[in-house]
């Protein structure tokens, strides 16, 4: 698959895809997650305008997963906000693809790692994020933006089920 910029008329497909995506954790007991409504394409819309929305296409060129981004210049770090892959799409290395963009780009801007926040047990959250890199934050280890992330998400009612914020470090030299 080609990873590239997304571009404004694909936003809804990125939101087909995020629903897509979102049904494998209803076999989790999960269906509040697996229900939840996509980013608005107004949201989608503003990490394309800040260059932080990237798809992965099929040969046709339509998009089978999505990842969107937001700089956190306090913590050095390129956020991941979401990384989805189409069930169409799975198992094709198609997210570590996905992140590994995401990591140039990172680097490329001066960035020092990615950070995310996830489900701890979901074994496509979590334990796959560990498997390309990531390793779980403590606590005291949460920036004050780390921090105001995790509030919102409890806001929205995420912690129903646990979550973490995870690090991957980046060198010149990282794998993807």
């Amino acid at each position: 698959m080609r990873i590239r910029p997304a571009t404004t008329t694909e936003l809804p497909a990125l939101q087909d895809i995020e629903r897509a995506a979102g049904e494998p954790f209803r076999s989790l007991g999960m269906a509040a997650i697996a229900d939840d409504e996509p980013p608005t394409v107004e949201e989608l819309d503003r990490c394309l305008r800040a260059g932080r929305a990237w798809v992965a296409v099929e040969a046709d060129g339509a998009p089978a997963a999505y990842l969107i981004a937001d700089a956190l210049p306090d913590d050095h770090a390129l956020h991941i906000e979401q990384v989805s892959v189409h069930p169409r799409a799975a198992r094709r290395g198609v997210g570590r693809a996905l992140i590994g963009y995401a990591a140039g780009r990172a680097r490329e801007e001066g960035a020092t790692a990615l950070t995310l926040t996830t489900f701890a047990d979901v074994p496509w959250n979590a334990p796959y994020y560990a498997r390309i890199g990531f390793r779980p934050l403590a606590d005291a280890e949460l920036t004050p933006a780390l921090r105001a992330i995790r509030a919102h998400e409890a806001e929205l009612g995420l912690d129903r089920w646990p979550r973490l914020c995870m690090r991957r470090d980046l060198t010149p030299r990282s794998a993807p």
